[in-house]
Parts: C-alpha cells; sequence; structure tokens
C-alpha cells in the first residue's frame, strides 16, 4: 500500500503556532475534568468517616490494573441546569468502557460525591446514550450505584424521559447482555428500579437503602413507622425480598463481588477469535497531530496530514484522487483493523458527494468501517453547483451515511457546518462512537456568515417598507448574531450538550480509534443469548 509523505514544516512558525493553540485548547477542558475531581475529593474525609469509598475510588478497584479505560461524556451538562462554574459537570456519573476481569464491559458510576450523585437532563441523556453504547456494541453493563435520584429541581425535564433508562435496561437483559448493579447507598424512588432490572444485585451491608417510599414518605402516607433498614436495608433485601443476590460487608467487598461475577461467567470464552493481527507504528510520530490543523479555522490544509499520524505504517491508498480533491476518501489500518475514511479538504461538491456515496457502498460491501474527518463549511453553494445536481448527489450521500450497517466513527476535528456535519455522519446520523477535538466547532453556519446573511435580511425588508435602515441597527444585529452562534459552536458547548462522546486530546485519537474499531468488530463476533423478557426475580 502507497505510504504517505508529510508536506508540512514541523520547525515552522505556523506549526508552533498552530500547536500551541491547540495546548491551550486541550488545557481548557482538562481543567474543567481536574474541578470535577477536585469537587468529589472535597467529600473524601465525610466519605471515609462513614466507611464508605468515593466513586473514583470504586472504580478504582473495579477496573483491571493497566486496561484501558475510556471515559465518555465527562463534561456533559457543562455549565447548564445547576453547573454554575464547571464543577459539576459530568451529570452527576462517571461512565466509560473499560476491562474487569479481562472483560470489556460499560461502565457506569454514580458520582455521589458531587450533589449526592442527583441526576440532571443531561445526566440522563448521558445514561441513555451510554446504554444505547452498550446495546449497539454488545457490552455487559456493571453499575455502582448510590444517587440522590433525580435533581428535583428539573424533575418534570426528566421525569417522562427517565422511564426510557429503565426500558433499556429491560431490552438489554432481554438482549443477552448482564447487568450487574452494587448498591453502594441511597436507592430510592425510581431510582430503586435501577438495580432491580439488574440481573445480578449486591447491596453493601448497612449502607444501602432500597425502597419506593422512605420512612418520612411512607409515614406520610400511610401513618406506618420504619427504619431504614427494615424497609429496604441490604440484608432485608438479601435474605427477605431477595432483590439482591449478594451481600457484601463494604464498599471494597462489594466491587470485589462485581469482579468475581464477571469472572465467573464465561463472557469471553463464547466469543469468536480474532484474526491474528500485526502492524506498524506511523512514519509520523502523533505528537505532530497538535500543530496539524491551522488555529486558524480559514486556513486549508490536507486531512491527509493527519491520516498519516493514525495510520498504521501511515500507508494509505488513496480512492478517486483525481476526482475532486476537497472530499477525500481512502483505505488504511489502524493496529491492524482495516477502516475506510472519509475526510474534508474544502467544502462538498457534488463530485465530492457522489465520490463518497460510492465509497461508503464499497465499504458497506466488504464489511468495512469508515471513519469520518469532520473539517467542512458544508455543501459547496452557487449557480454551478445547483446546476450541477449538488441537492441531488448531496441526498445520495445522506441516504449512503444513514443506511450503512458497518460501524460508523466520527472525529469531528474542525469545523463541522450546515449539512456537511449531517452528510459527515454527526450525531443527528447515529454514528457509533463521536468524539471531538477540543480546537472543533459546530454550528449551522460561521458567526461571520451568520451575522451578514441576517444583516442582508434586515436590510431587504426595511427596503421593501420603503424604510431606510439605520446602519448602527444593523452593525447591531450583526454582531449580535455572529456572537450568539460562536458562542453556540465551541467544542466546550456541544460536548455539554452531548453532541459528541467526549472531548480528546488529538495525540489520542489513534489510540482511541483502535479502541473503538475493536469494541466494534468485537461486537461483530460476539454471539448473544437473548431471550423474550429479560432475567427476571419470581
Amino acid at each position: 500500500m502507497p505510504k504517505l509523505t508529510s508536506q508540512i514544516d514541523i520547525h515552522s512558525e505556523e506549526f508552533a503556532a498552530n500547536r500551541s493553540a491547540m495546548m491551550t485548547a486541550i488545557e481548557s477542558f482538562r481543567s474543567i475534568e481536574s474541578k470535577v475531581r477536585e469537587k468529589a475529593l472535597e467529600a473524601r474525609e465525610k466519605f471515609h468517616k462513614k466507611g464508605k469509598l468515593l466513586p473514583g475510588e470504586r472504580l478504582n478497584l473495579l477496573l483491571d490494573r493497566g486496561a484501558p479505560f475510556l471515559e465518555l461524556c465527562s463534561l456533559a451538562g457543562y455549565k447548564m441546569h445547576d453547573d454554575k462554574d464547571g464543577s459539576y459537570a459530568g451529570g452527576g456519573s462517571i461512565v466509560g468502557i473499560g476491562y474487569v476481569q479481562g472483560v470489556r464491559c460499560l461502565i457506569i458510576v454514580s458520582n455521589s460525591a458531587v450533589k449526592g450523585g442527583a441526576i440532571s437532563p443531561a445526566g440522563l441523556e448521558k445514561t441513555l446514550r451510554v446504554q444505547q453504547i452498550a446495546m449497539e456494541n454488545k457490552l455487559p453493563v456493571i453499575t455502582l450505584a448510590e444517587s440522590a435520584g433525580a435533581n428535583l429541581n428539573y424533575a418534570t425535564d426528566i421525569f417522562v424521559q427517565g422511564a426510557r433508562g429503565f426500558a433499556n435496561q429491560c431490552r438489554l437483559s432481554a438482549a443477552g447482555l448482564p447487568q450487574v448493579t452494587v448498591v453502594h447507598g441511597n436507592a430510592t424512588a425510581g431510582g430503586a428500579y435501577q438495580p432491580g432490572l439488574s440481573d445480578y444485585v449486591i447491596a453493601v451491608k448497612n449502607k444501602a437503602k432500597m425502597f419506593l417510599a422512605g420512612p418520612p414518605l411512607l409515614k406520610a402516607a400511610t401513618g406506618e413507622i420504619a427504619d431504614d433498614e427494615t424497609l429496604g436495608g441490604a440484608e432485608m433485601h438479601a435474605s427477605i425480598a431477595g432483590t439482591a443476590e449478594f451481600l457484601a460487608e463494604d464498599d471494597a467487598d462489594g466491587v470485589r463481588l462485581a469482579r468475581d461475577i464477571l469472572k465467573r461467567i464465561p463472557w469471553n470464552d463464547q466469543l469468536a477469535p480474532a484474526p491474528a493481527r500485526t502492524w506498524k507504528e506511523p512514519l509520523y510520530p502523533t505528537e505532530e497531530l497538535l500543530g496539524v490543523v491551522p488555529a486558524d479555522a480559514r486556513k486549508p490544509y490536507d486531512v491527509r496530514e493527519i491520516v498519516a499520524r493514525i495510520a498504521d505504517g501511515s500507508e494509505y491508498l488513496d480512492f478517486k484522487p483525481l476526482y475532486d480533491n476537497q472530499t477525500v476518501c481512502g483505505f488504511l489500518h489502524i493496529q491492524g483493523m482495516a477502516c475506510g475514511v472519509i475526510g474534508n479538504n474544502g467544502p462538498i461538491t457534488p463530485k465530492g458527494a457522489a465520490k463518497a456515496a460510492q465509497f461508503i457502498q464499497l465499504c458497506e460491501q466488504s464489511n468495512t468501517a469508515i471513519l469520518f474527518f469532520h473539517n467542512t463549511t458544508g455543501f459547496m453553494v452557487g449557480t454551478d453547483a445547483e446546476q450541477n445536481g449538488v441537492i441531488k448527489h448531496g441526498s445520495k450521500m445522506l441516504q449512503a451515511v444513514a443506511n450503512a450497517k458497518v460501524p460508523r466513527l466520527t472525529m469531528v476535528v474542525g469545523g463541522s457546518y450546515g449539512a456537511g456535519n449531517y452528510a459527515m455522519c454527526g450525531r443527528g446520523l447515529d454514528p457509533r462512537f463521536i468524539f471531538s477535538w477540543p480546537n472543533s466547532r459546530t454550528a449551522v453556519m460561521g458567526g461571520a456568515q451568520a451575522g451578514k446573511v441576517l444583516r442582508i435580511v434586515t436590510e431587504e425588508k426595511q427596503a421593501k417598507l420603503g424604510l431606510t435602515p439605520d446602519p448602527k441597527m444593523l452593525d447591531d444585529i450583526e454582531k449580535t448574531a455572529a456572537e450568539k452562534i460562536e458562542q453556540g459552536s465551541s467544542a466546550l458547548y456541544g460536548t455539554a450538550r452531548l453532541w459528541d462522546d467526549g472531548l480528546i486530546d488529538p495525540r489520542d485519537t489513534r489510540r482511541v480509534l483502535a479502541l473503538l474499531l475493536d469494541v466494534c468488530y468485537e461486537a461483530e463476533r460476539r454471539a448473544l443469548r437473548p431471550n423474550t423478557f429479560g432475567v427476571a426475580r419470581f
């Protein structure tokens, strides 16, 4: 396979400036993640005095040492709802894909050290998203549960959709995907159904509380007086109600039991063996990805420069390279796994859309996963583009993207504007996974462009009324519109609203893609043992 040759001067001032801008963007989102962890650490003494572990400590005990853990949606809800400064970001949970006893799992940890793990609207959306990931990729789910339940300030925003989380649990069980829950503390009202709908429940002695109505509500509703332990304690659920299969002595013992369950299930024994894979590292260091993308989004660059730093041996087979260079398609391997790639060197033209649609069909034919690297202003506009069928060919590209059954992985590495976001498999087209670089921007159009559009529309409207528009008024309209679009297009704004599955350091792109491709290809090899209604307790 041909090897890519980089045309970038890594010693140039431009490269240094690009690198500096990217490092600033990385430090920005990493500092917010650190702020969330620091907020949780403030509760350490309180937790330890109660004989409990912090959520992060529970997670560390659960995971296999030295194995990768990919956190998902770490900044969900950033500066939304009750989060004023970013310290409450995350939606009340820590979630990710990790390994437990060699089994790759979807892991959900209630972040009870921050606002009691209360679930905000963004937190609910995060839960629904990771449940979708578990289903699509055939991953067992382990939950370390302790939550104050729904954030009552936003209960009306999450009540109806909250049922979808329970429905997903029912369907995961029916699909043959094991769900293991350790109840470390409160699981009350609707939250009691989360462990109840799990296939294996471990309750921590003297800590777990599972009931539909706690003692105060019970007394108010019926007059009955009961203490926590009698009403919904761990020992009661393990010995009388039968809601819990296992009784743990403390948090660490609960995690140990969860690991033991995964060890006893022959999950990986039932997996068809993977083909042997060997590979060479890229010819160019992944560190150089920091300076590949221009700090000025208006400056073009060749997406192949990214490919050269993530592809095995920097080998890449360009597909139709002479037929529209603005939409780049080609074949490569990442850690021995075959994939196609579609990237942008400019707007999507009629030819580019037709090229991409054909390429997607070829990937579908050969069962090859597709990577999408976003950096586009959208579809080409103008008389020439319209007369050459940009709507027709763009529609065919969208049809191909929407209906492809092969895994589709999306990386937003620059701008992702207008219908170009859709055609390049943005969130609305349901990619298997979608991540963003911290410099990326997603919007219907650029801020400056939006401001000019509104200015022109206002001028034309005033002219039709026979009025002379006030230049200052037009300036204000243009400026306000541009600022609003810019503020709502940043990577932080998008990841807070789960437009992606998280922000990543560009240097981690190859490792993240390798893990995700392996997740996708493993799911294809795995045969499940579904049943009609899911596992139930009788």
